[in-house]
């Protein structure tokens, strides 16, 4: 390529970012405005005393039960970073880890990835004594391994047909079939590259990433599937008992799609109408909401409190250990 086609290439595509960041803030704004309507519209149509009621009839055997499933899932999550661990080959204990990923994860899921899956993790790591650029590669890795284990989870869901769509979804069963084939395509597709690809490592930006080894790739899928499996398991748990484990869990797998794409802190509003917009054929949308009310309390703001007390303790440790120090060193 000759430097005046280069020097084309290179105006085209600024033109086209400096275009979409112009379309960018008004097109964010009427979406938002956009789940609002719908919001308000489905808020109407729900039988609020039937919400509450179901709200106290809980029993304690069944939140103790979501609770317990939760626990379960922070814990398979923090297990992600065990595995950047052995990536970055850095000798950390799992006591220094494990809490980490958990308050790592529960800020990510309540304040967004940014304050929760970035900078927390950049902060109690660095204070590890991990480098930036490992701090990366774990982030990449722990993101890696969410993500994998959806599209292994979610292929394996909607290609087996057990997930069926509500009538009159412009979106075919045939086609949320054909949805699932593509992102199991794409899983083998990386576990190949894992086994046999003789590039292993790539720099983007100054970082080395390494392609990781297959038994690690592995890894990644079963956690990361188990995570997701979890989620699902403690909203069945809280949901009404007609409902069958595969369609919760598919449709969990739809709604966190759309919290992604609407980035909006913990999909509040998106997880609700979608599991709604699925499942009113099936149960009440007051049961519903009402089983997503308690989801939402055990596990998005109960993990949040707990990381938060976890988040000053260890604060505070470090703020005794920087003490001590300069004691030692006057």
């Amino acid at each position: 390529m000759s430097r005046t086609d280069a020097h084309g290439t290179r105006s085209a595509a600024t033109h086209a970012r400096s275009r979409w960041q112009r379309w960018k803030k008004p097109l964010t704004v009427a979406f938002f405005l956009l789940l609002i309507v719908l919001f308000t519209l489905l808020a109407r149509r729900i039988d609020w005393s039937e919400v509450l009621t179901t709200l106290a009839d809980f029993k304690v055997r069944t939140l103790l039960t979501a609770a317990g499933l939760t626990l379960g899932s922070f814990l398979v999550y923090a297990c992600f970073d065990l595995i950047g661990r052995t990536y970055i080959r850095q000798d950390l204990g799992w006591r220094q880890i494990l809490p980490v990923g958990f308050i790592s994860y529960a800020f990510n899921l309540n304040l967004s990835a940014w304050v929760g899956g970035i900078a927390m993790r950049y902060r109690l790591y660095s204070r590890l004594g991990v480098s930036t650029g490992n701090i990366a590669k774990i982030l990449g890795l722990s993101l890696a391994t969410n993500w994998f284990g959806y599209m292994a989870l979610a292929g394996t869901i909607f290609a087996s047909g057990l997930m069926k769509l509500p009538p009159g979804w412009k979106l075919s069963d045939g086609a949320l079939q054909g949805v699932g084939v593509l992102l199991l395509v794409v899983c083998m597709g990386y576990l190949a590259a894992c086994r046999f690809s003789r590039r292993r490592a790539w720099t983007i930006r100054g970082v080395e990433i390494n392609l990781p080894s297959l038994h690690m790739a592995l890894l990644q899928l079963v956690l990361g599937a188990l995570n997701w499996s979890l989620m699902a398991a403690v909203i069945l748990t809280l949901l009404p008992s007609k409902l069958d484990y595969p369609v919760v869990l598919g449709v969990l797998l739809i709604s966190s799609i759309a919290g992604v794409i609407t980035h909006i802190p913990a999909g509040l509003g998106v997880l609700e109408a979608v599991f709604i917009a699925l499942l009113q054929h099936e149960v009440s949308r007051g049961s519903l909401l009402a089983g997503l009310i308690a989801y939402r309390a055990i596990y998005f703001i109960l993990p949040l409190l707990i990381a938060l007390l976890m988040y000053l303790v260890v604060e505070a440790r470090a703020k005794a250990l920087r003490v001590e120090k300069k004691r030692r060193g006057g």
